[in-house]
């Protein structure tokens, strides 16, 4: 029986989001949130999340859990934009998985817009939708 991960989805492969197939058939778990220790970036003009850790001013960042196999992991990973890369993320009950995280020194390096405030990507791409 091949090993099991299970990993923290947090930005455009969260169930209604574009890229929810890359996680294939991989199991959901449970919705789940973080510890108040991230912050969230549109990166490159609202492509894909960037998130990263602070030591303060960090936010609950809203997401979902999945049990995927090895085969379904390295897909996922395959599939993320460049730069981004697997991490550890604690979760409000303590519980450490996977998520990708994006460098915080490209962040600031690109300038790109903190929007930590919304709540969330699904809830940063409905405000786009909002507006338009």
């Amino acid at each position: 029986m091949s090993q099991a991960k299970r990993v923290f989805i947090c930005g455009s492969a969260l169930q209604g989001q574009p890229d929810h197939g890359n996680l294939q058939s991989a199991e959901f778990i449970k919705a789940a949130r973080t510890q108040p220790l991230y912050r969230l970036h549109a990166a490159a003009g609202g492509w894909h999340p960037a998130i990263y850790q602070v030591s303060e001013g960090g936010i609950s960042i809203p997401g979902e859990v999945y049990e995927l196999t090895l085969e379904q992991y390295e897909y996922l990973v395959s599939t993320e934009p460049p730069h981004m890369y697997p991490s550890d993320v604690i979760l409000e009950d303590g519980e450490v998985l996977t998520a990708m995280l994006y460098p915080q020194e490209l962040v600031e390096q690109y300038n790109w817009p903190d929007i930590s405030h919304l709540g969330g990507w699904a809830a940063y791409k409905a405000s786009l939708v909002e507006v338009a």
